[in-house]
């Protein structure tokens, strides 16, 4: 078949696997999105957050779980599935009642949703050539970032409507935020199923090579099933992948705060109002967003040179987060916004890169999903403490506190970023023959 033939499959999976991935975050967002209704209907900070830690923990088993499962069973049929799975467990979630049933089907959901982005890792190193790697998965960040702005806004735009006018007051009652969330993932996952395919050989087109550089040689251009132990065996013994560990659980738990946290401190503190409050938080992840993106192209520029990207970022997100909790927001919406922006552009470069184009580099085909899952383990490990440890400290400290934690926990990932970036620059420097020449205009996608 043609390039052309070719390139419009890749443009399509990247849409589809976009879309699917944005559908996910609307069933994900929509907890947060709904505890400040839910805080006003007697619910306290602690009960919440231990629901969103309950979620975080199962996130992280399945991680673990789904990641192998990826590599065994395919990306397509893993996406799907979890998206099946997270529509079911959100209706059963707005039809519950009482806080036992809270935090058990959201962890079911959380785990059923764990199986979204490894899958899109298998798929995504399937599909498209090394010298685009970064640029893709910068792309296909988007769609958690957007995905979750999109989730806020459409979400938050309901209870606001509902806030405005009495006749759909029924768009305030946090029930109604998690049916709509699951009938919208619905529609996204029959779009999903009619256009994604797990390869190119599908669709009669050659795979493209793997990263070189993969921890499993020439076996990481192969995506056949192996055992759990020829999976683990090289890549526990790779120290750039426990470097990516440690610098993931700095940033989940960060990431994980202001994704739940956000809507409940602007309404509290910046004195937004609740559906303006989650319109508001979109700007996290929109902000996010853009530096992702501008990541991607600047490390495909470099050559996959990622510690040159993502130490500067961590050095500045600390800088951030220690104006966030030493400057007065209180009743300052517009300057509440600016500082969550600044925390957001350096947060998210870096996060994107760690279970995503980072994990195919190391995995190649053979094991990307596996590595992918153990990455975000690691980091939603961290993530456990942003619901009951953060909403702890929140209530009985104060936000201030809680953002200059989470500058000192982040310091513990500028010293993994270093030796990362050392690491990294020794090991590309004597492989350099082996890496594709880099091109001298952005990718094409």
């Amino acid at each position: 078949m043609s390039k052309d033939t070719s390139k419009k499959w890749q443009r399509m999976t990247l849409l589809s696997l976009f879309l699917g991935y944005v559908g996910y975050y609307i069933c994900r967002s929509n907890l947060a999105v709904a505890t400040p209704l839910l805080l006003k209907e007697g619910f306290t900070k602690i009960e919440m957050g231990t629901v969103a830690s309950a979620g975080i923990i199962l996130y992280t088993v399945g991680k673990i779980i789904n990641g192998y499962l990826a590599d065994f069973l395919g990306g397509r049929l893993l996406f799907l599935m979890g998206m099946i799975c997270s529509i079911l467990f959100s209706i059963l979630f707005g039809l519950a009642s009482g806080l036992i049933f809270f935090i058990f089907l959201w962890a079911c959901n959380r785990f059923f949703q764990s199986m979204g982005w490894v899958a899109l890792v298998k798929t995504a190193s399937r599909w498209f050539p090394v010298e685009r790697h970064a640029t893709v998965m910068a792309i296909l960040s988007l769609s958690f970032l957007f995905g979750d702005a999109f989730a806020r806004f459409y979400l938050g735009s309901l209870i606001s409507i509902g806030e405005n006018y009495s006749l759909l007051g029924f768009l305030t009652d946090w029930r109604t935020v998690f049916f709509v969330a699951a009938f919208s993932l619905t529609l996204i996952a029959v779009f999903v199923y009619r256009t994604l395919n797990s390869s190119p050989v599908d669709v009669g087109l050659p795979e493209p090579d793997a990263n070189p550089m993969n921890v499993f040689g020439e076996e990481g251009n192969h995506a056949e099933r192996i055992s759990i132990k020829a999976v683990l065996k090289p890549l526990l013994a790779s120290p750039l992948f426990w470097l990516i560990c440690i610098m993931n659980f700095s940033l989940t738990l960060v990431r994980e705060t202001f994704n739940f946290w956000t809507p409940t401190f602007l309404n509290e503190v910046a004195r937004f109002d609740i559906g303006s409050a989650a319109i508001g938080s979109m700007l996290f992840p929109l902000v996010g967003g853009c530096s992702t993106y501008l990541a991607g192209i600047t490390s495909d520029r470099l050559r996959g040179r990622h510690g040159r990207v993502v130490l500067p970022s961590l050095v500045l997100l600390v800088l951030s987060l220690i104006l966030l909790a030493t400057i007065n927001v209180s009743g300052k919406p517009i300057l509440a916004l600016t500082l969550l922006s600044l925390v957001a552009f350096f947060l998210m470069a870096p996060y994107s890169f760690l279970s995503g184009v980072m994990a195919i580099d190391l995995g190649g085909k053979r094991g990307c999903s596996t590595v992918a899952g153990l990455v975000d383990s690691a980091g939603y490990l961290g993530g456990i403490l942003s619901g009951y440890t953060i909403g702890m400290i929140a209530q009985n400290y104060g936000w201030k506190m809680a953002f200059g934690g989470l500058a000192g926990v982040c310091c513990t990932a500028i010293i993994a970023g270093i030796v990362y970036w050392l690491i990294q620059e020794r090991e590309m420097n004597l492989a350099q023959a082996l890496l594709p020449k880099s091109n001298s205009e952005v990718p094409d996608v």
